[in-house]
Parts: C-alpha cells; sequence; structure tokens
C-alpha cells in the first residue's frame, strides 16, 4: 500500500444551500482547522481508591472548524461567491434556535465519502493590514452525530 501526506488545501469544504440536498463549495479558503476536541465534557471519576490515579470518563463529544479565506467580491453586485455568502446568511443575527442550525459537509479528494455535520455558524473577525487582502473567518460548531455520505 502506497502512502502520501494529505496536502490541507487540498480539502473541500461545503455548505448546504436553501434547497435541501444542494451544496456549494466554500470558495477561496486559506486555512482550514478541525478540532475534534471541542466542547468535550468529562467526568473525573478519580476518589480515594484510584490509588493516586488520575480516572475519568468522556460525558459529551464535540468538534468545530474554523475556516478562514480571503474575500473576493463580485466587481458589480458586490457579493461575495455563493459559498460565502451562504456561510455568512447562516450566521445572520436573525438566525436562533432551529433555525441556526445547517449542514455542511469535507473531504479530502482521495476520500471515498464526505462527513456532514449539522452545526452553528458564527462569523469572526473580517479585514486585514494595510498591506494584506482582506480577510474572513468562520467557525462552524457541530450539533449531534456526524453522518456520512458516499461521493457521487
Amino acid at each position: 500500500m502506497t502512502s502520501r501526506k494529505v496536502l490541507a488545501r487540498d480539502m473541500i469544504v461545503e455548505v448546504e444551500s436553501s434547497t435541501p440536498d444542494t451544496w456549494l463549495r466554500i470558495e477561496n479558503l486559506a486555512s482550514i482547522t478541525i478540532n475534534l476536541g471541542e466542547n468535550v465534557e468529562r467526568a473525573t471519576l478519580t476518589d480515594n481508591d484510584s490509588q493516586g490515579a488520575y480516572e475519568e470518563w468522556i460525558m459529551q463529544r464535540g468538534a468545530s472548524m474554523t475556516l478562514t479565506g480571503q474575500e473576493e467580491n463580485d466587481d458589480t453586485t458586490g457579493q461575495p461567491k455563493p459559498g460565502r455568502a451562504r456561510v455568512e446568511e447562516l450566521a445572520a443575527e436573525d438566525k436562533v434556535g432551529e433555525d441556526s442550525v445547517a449542514r455542511y459537509r469535507f473531504r479530502h479528494p482521495r476520500h471515498t465519502e464526505w462527513r456532514i455535520w449539522t452545526a452553528t455558524t458564527v462569523l469572526g473577525e473580517k479585514g486585514g493590514e494595510t498591506n494584506a487582502i482582506s480577510a474572513w473567518n468562520a467557525t462552524i460548531t457541530k450539533s449531534g452525530l456526524t453522518t456520512t455520505e458516499a461521493v457521487v
């Protein structure tokens, strides 16, 4: 079996459009960071019978993904590309409660399955320094269990 390094820049991240099962690629990403240790909750089991050794159970698992990209807007309309526009729409101030969750999927081109998260979306800082391209970022926080789907 041959193995190769996985290039972070090849990761594909998509967000579901307002039409179910229609996906939009999130464009112009410069960084994708997946944190599988986010929102983990532990219960400490250590007691006097633990013989000085720490003991615990994981009571809750979570995950998040931070996306960072460069802003690119249409010259005529000033609107971002569709994937980023959808991410920003999902993070709007009126997206609360049930409306605050949406589906995201991601994979590397060599993977045969998409990993799909139902998740919330929070936008972070925008902008940059004098000689930089304006940047944006969003944190996608998984809500519920991960599902998968074959790549077709």
